[in-house]
């Protein structure tokens, strides 16, 4: 196992047009890291960086203690799984795992060994005869996956393994991952656009946009602490729901409502009186209350909760209520949002203000 640093490392293509912007990040040995962020945001450019499959313009990969940014590929001790599965038909599911040790030349019983090993792990004990075409989606990458730990490689990397996969069973997947990572404790940097994955796989994410970092910490800091609006809104699902309001005097008034400010929210808005903000408040944090009127568009009942979309004057908004809700089209209800989780952001930089 290794950690991973990456310094000021930039990527750009031979049209000048630059994918990543001087990334840094630190991963520690065993960390489960995810680069998470829209399409075209750089993240799948920086893995195959750290995999060597994409050259590094400017900047140092070090992986353990040794210096990466031009060692080949192959000796860089990682093992990646691709959102292709990338399996060859005509072996079965142990020689597909088998493949890679036996072009290094292992002894027979070793491949054995490993083999079964990560067979046991992945549950795919009474798959190792069957050939691809014979496995389910889930089955085929946990062989892809398998094929990957046989390496014993310092560094996993997982360039949106799930994506092809159902909703069902990408949830199954998810947390055979987490346990897998658990199991072994070996480093893994997993790529993904899905922000669900992103929250319930991570130790660490790396948020993305425009091929620049835009914010890094643990899973609950993104969630609880948006550093800008692109993460405010990419992290969490449903988005956040976002009011461009004017600081006066002691409230917050648009054309959709008027906030009465709190003293603390007061004494951190004081040098924004006259300004235009960003007011942003979260689904779950839209409650039953008598502070605003919300008229209901439609309910989406999910069991334990409803998520109800309607309208706070003109501007389209998103509760997530915490029973099972009947409101019909047309309903008038009252709504207060949750005073020690709303946030405000500056609307010309777009960072939070705190």
């Amino acid at each position: 196992m290794a950690g991973l640093s990456l310094k000021n490392i930039n990527k750009i293509y031979d049209n000048n047009v630059q994918a990543v912007f001087d990334c840094n990040v630190e991963i520690d040995d065993g960390e489960f890291v995810v680069l998470v962020g829209p399409s075209g945001c750089g993240k799948s450019t920086t893995l195959r960086m750290i995999a060597g499959l994409e050259d590094i313009t400017s900047g140092q990969l070090i992986i353990g203690d040794k210096d990466m940014t031009q060692v080949a590929p192959k000796d860089r001790d990682i093992a990646m799984v691709f959102q292709n599965y990338a399996l060859y038909a005509h072996l079965t599911v142990y020689h597909n795992m088998a493949f890679s040790l036996v072009l290094r030349h292992e002894k027979p019983e070793v491949i054995h060994e490993k083999v079964m090993y990560a067979a046991r792990v992945l549950e795919l004990e009474s798959q190792l005869n069957k050939k691809p075409k014979e496995l389910s989606g889930g089955q085929r990458q946990r062989v892809a996956v398998g094929r990957a730990i046989v390496r014993d490689p310092k560094v996993f990397l997982f360039d949106e393994p799930l994506s092809n996969l159902d909703a069902k069973l990408r949830s199954s997947m998810r947390r055979e991952l987490k346990l897998l990572h658990m199991q072994l404790g070996t480093t893994i940097v997993y790529v993904t656009h899905d922000q669900t994955e992103a929250l319930t796989l991570a130790d660490k994410i790396v948020c993305m946009s425009d091929g620049r970092i835009q914010q890094i910490g643990k899973p609950i800091e993104l969630y609880d602490n948006p550093n800008n609006l692109f993460v405010a809104s990419f992290i969490g699902l449903p988005p956040m729901n976002f009011f461009d309001v004017k600081v006066d005097g002691d409230k917050l008034v648009s054309n959709d409502l008027e906030y009465k400010l709190n003293d603390a929210e007061k004494t951190l808005l004081a040098n924004y009186q006259g300004k235009d903000i960003v007011l942003g408040v979260r689904p779950e944090d839209v409650n039953i209350g008598d502070e605003f009127k919300f008229k209901v568009l439609i309910n989406e009942n999910l069991g334990m909760n409803t998520l109800v979309h309607g309208y706070i004057g003109k501007k389209k908004v998103v509760s997530k209520i915490n029973e099972w809700c009947e409101y019909k089209l047309g309903d008038e209800i009252s709504v207060t949002f949750d005073r020690n989780k709303v946030h405000f952001f500056d609307k010309e930089t777009t960072n939070a203000i705190r």
